[in-house]
């Protein structure tokens, strides 16, 4: 028996894979995720970046229309849909991340539900969820072909690069492909992979993964079109392996052999608490506990008595924004998440308002802040640290570190803080019926009839109840 491709294993494994496969631990764990990009989708929907992107995409027409999240009256060609919904989702850097470094669901989702929509037989609940998980695991697999990836990046966002593909192999899920035409869909969405690093902190990082959930989507659709591209991309150093300078490619184990194992079965993600870069929450809590200890001895927090503020954090220039100006700078500095979890004891997404950003007392203390980079504090989202010392002018000296955040896939969130957490995010854009319907939907996926009764619960907005007397028994699972 020959011996199949790596980029033959893949096909081969896309088209093959089956629900009775999803394990109970894997089910669980997508559904967090599926949860928590539906809550931070909706809340990007209230963000510029969303806004500028669906005026935009509002010039483009076609008779397959698909749901803009959190807009009842507003429907997109469905790439279009894929693409603004995805921005959504990284609009304000509060999705998911996993390891490897990478935003795994936000390439994958929004460009499903758009697919969901334009299909003639409407795929279950559990067809959806075979195929979300299916967009996962290439990830997974494809991260791991470079020991580079474990590492924050240097070079370019691995959400352009992997999510494109991992959006291309849901997508052909769904779709149904041949084992060819799935290895087709790689080929041509790894041509639209790739965004450089420098775009991180501007209104253009959130276009990563809407563009990833966009190409993916288009990659699968053109794969069933006929198009083909190299069969063997994922093989080639000069394939996939040129976004990685230690390329070495391994095979998708055959799901019907007993060999395959699901990442995510191993691999918890992270979901984040403050809309912030994943390094972020290390120097948030450290910087919260170093407060603490200068008001146990100090009395109640008053800035004036700090003298500087050293932060040890691993080496990584593109989070390093000693003065940010925007709101994605902020979400993207040490410093401004330090200084801020100390003048407020807290971070929240009001944090990154510009009144916030450009208040005196927080330029004030930035001011005094001073950055070390430790050879130790290795710049990996599974390895590094976060510590802050306060110093005061009478020569006090606090300081808190911190391994391990709450919300790290080391000390993963509750269920009951994830429910919190979406609730929050998205009663900010649906009504009460909506956020439950929500709820109930994803709580309960596996055994929807209809996958696409979620976007009946995504465009149900409090306008949208006041305008059609919507109600939750409206929309059936």
């Amino acid at each position: 028996m020959l011996r199949k491709g790596i980029t033959e294993s893949f096909g081969a494994a896309i088209h093959a894979l089956n629900t009775t496969q999803l394990t109970d631990g894997v089910i669980t764990r997508s559904k967090r995720m599926m949860l928590d990009t539906l809550g931070v989708g909706l809340l990007g929907t209230r963000t510029a970046v969303f806004n500028k992107a669906l005026k935009y995409s509002q010039m483009f027409t076609s008779e397959e229309r698909s749901s803009v999240w959190g807009k009842a009256d507003v429907a997109l060609p469905p790439h279009y849909a894929a693409f603004v919904n995805g921005i959504a989702v990284h609009s304000m850097d509060f999705d998911d991340t996993w390891h490897p470094a990478t935003h795994p669901s936000g390439a994958v989702l929004p460009a499903l539900l758009a697919l969901v929509e334009t299909l003639p037989r409407p795929p279950s609940g559990l067809d959806l969820l075979l195929a979300f998980n299916v967009g996962i695991e290439v990830q997974g697999r494809l991260m791991r072909f470079s020991t580079e990836a474990y590492n924050i990046p240097e070079r370019f966002h691995p959400p352009s690069v992997v999510g494109v593909m991992g959006s291309a192999a849901a997508s052909a899920k769904l779709l149904g492909l041949s084992p060819a035409q799935c290895c087709h869909a790689l080929a041509i969405a790894a041509s639209s992979a790739g965004a450089p690093l420098a775009n991180a902190a501007t209104q253009t990082k959130p276009l990563h993964i809407g563009n990833a959930a966009r190409t993916g989507l288009e990659a699968a659709q053109l794969a069933l079109a006929g198009l083909e591209g190299n069969p063997a991309i994922l093989d080639m150093h000069s394939g996939f392996g040129v976004y990685y300078k230690d390329y070495s490619p391994a095979a998708m184990a055959d799901s019907a052999s007993g060999g395959f194992r699901w990442i995510l079965e191993d691999q918890d993600v992270a979901f984040k608490r403050i809309p912030a870069h994943l390094g972020m929450h290390w120097v948030v809590d450290a910087a919260l506990a170093a407060r603490v200890k200068l008001q146990n001895t100090d009395g109640p927090f008053d800035p004036s008595l700090i003298r500087s503020v050293t932060l040890r954090v691993p080496l990584s220039k593109y989070v390093n924004c000693p003065l940010p100006a925007t709101e994605h700078q902020a979400r993207h500095s040490f410093q401004f998440n330090a200084c801020s979890a100390l003048l407020d004891n807290k971070v929240t997404v009001d944090s990154f308002h510009h009144a916030q950003i450009s208040r005196p007392a927080l330029r004030e203390l930035l001011s005094k802040v001073k950055v070390e980079t430790p050879e130790e504090n290795q710049p990996s989202f599974d390895k590094m640290y976060c510590e802050v010392e306060i110093e005061t002018h009478q020569g006090q000296r606090h300081a808190a570190r911190c391994d391990t955040f709450y919300g790290h896939w080391r000390k993963p969130l509750s269920q009951e803080d994830l429910v919190e957490k979406f609730s929050v995010n998205a009663s900010s854009v649906l009504c009460t019926e909506g956020v439950g319907g929500v709820l109930y939907a994803i709580g309960d996926i596996e055994r929807v009839r209809e996958s696409s009764v979620l976007s009946s619960y995504l465009r149900m907005t409090n306008r949208a109840v006041l305008q059609h007397g919507e109600t939750l028994s409206s929309h059936r699972i």
